[in-house]
């Protein structure tokens, strides 16, 4: 089969498409599965790297989510069967013909959700879901800062947002990926690199609520745009930490939470499928009905062929991309 192969860290000549032996298995809470599509995320730009949370042995095969058909099922396996359509997690492995997964991280896909869609849905709208409901609490009419509101996880968050009930202020360091924000709910737009970020959000809960600053910050960014976000917070604001995609990660003045009762809340979404797998099955129900309710709408700015993988981990690095980036098997 087909795979991304990752040989040498750091390093982009060392990333490869090669042919190798499909996965052995599955074994017992095993699923395998012919991967349609796969999703790219920041985190696979870091794990190439090697500077991510968690580091394969080489030479491994990187991509963390898929999309495709169970080819078969391992003893003990009773939530899926051969055949059935899927969207899957995994440790490292998704950017290959076939995949490996755990029983826990396989999830039936609603009818009317296509593999492209559904192979960057899982970690972009499951972190907007794990950070606005879980960690900030995010109640019906409060207001929501979203940065990065252009890339992958920041216009899941924007749609989470709307569909919990929240206004959202989105944020991003361009007038397109703003309008492509704008085109999936939010109600007020920033662009950070022209305009004074707390000034301009200091003036639009003024205006919209009468409050001094948002409840929530949802921050995939990190760096000067967390160290403003504090500055923005309402008292008793909640500010969650997704990532640092700015590269900086940023020191808290604790003075700051102890004066605004603010709360500083970290996400690393994909440690639930180790502590808590079961709150990741009730969060996709929850994303999978606004899904089909129409409340989500996915947006993917660009599908290339898994021979193409170095060209579309390109695009997630330059930031030329919006929304998600996927990969596909099939070859035309």
């Amino acid at each position: 089969m087909r795979a991304v192969l990752c040989k040498e860290f750091g390093s982009p000549r060392a990333r490869v498409v090669a042919g190798v032996p499909p996965p052995a298995g599955p074994g017992p809470g095993q699923v395998k599965i012919a991967v349609g599509a796969a999703g790219l995320n920041f985190a696979d730009l870091l794990m190439i790297g090697g500077s991510y949370q968690e580091k394969p042995a080489l030479p491994f095969v990187p991509g963390l989510e898929a999309a495709g058909t169970v080819l078969a099922c391992g003893p003990g396996v009773t939530r899926v069967a051969p055949g059935d359509r899927v969207l899957a997690l995994v440790d490292h492995g998704a950017f290959a013909e076939q995949a490996l997964a755990r029983e826990a991280d396989v999830h039936p896909l609603p009818p009317g959700m296509d593999e492209v869609t559904a192979a960057g849905f899982a970690i972009a709208y499951g972190t907007a879901h794990g950070a606005l409901r879980w960690r900030a609490d995010l109640k019906h009419g409060e207001t929501v800062l979203v940065h990065g509101a252009g890339g992958g996880v920041g216009l899941a968050a924007v749609e989470v947002a709307k569909a919990m009930g929240a206004t959202v202020i989105a944020t991003a360091g361009d007038a397109g990926k703003l309008a492509i924000a704008r085109a999936h709910g939010a109600d007020h737009l920033i662009d950070y690199r022209t305009e004074a970020l707390r000034g301009r959000v200091k003036e639009i809960c003024a205006r919209s609520n009468g409050s001094d600053g948002v409840d929530v910050v949802y921050d995939p960014v990190g760096g000067e745009v967390f160290d403003q976000s504090l500055r923005c917070a309402a008292w008793s604001g909640r500010l969650v930490v997704i990532g640092f995609a700015s590269g900086t990660v940023p020191q808290i003045p604790a003075n700051y939470l102890l004066v605004k009762n603010l709360s500083v809340l970290g996400l690393y979404w994909g440690s639930y499928r180790k502590h808590r797998p079961a709150m990741l099955a009730e969060a996709f129900a929850d994303l999978f009905s606004w899904y089909e309710a129409g409340r989500l709408r996915p947006h993917v700015s660009q599908t290339l062929d898994l021979g193409e993988a170095a060209a579309a981990l390109d695009l997630l690095k330059t930031r030329r991309s919006t929304g998600k980036v996927v990969l596909t098997t099939a070859r035309a």
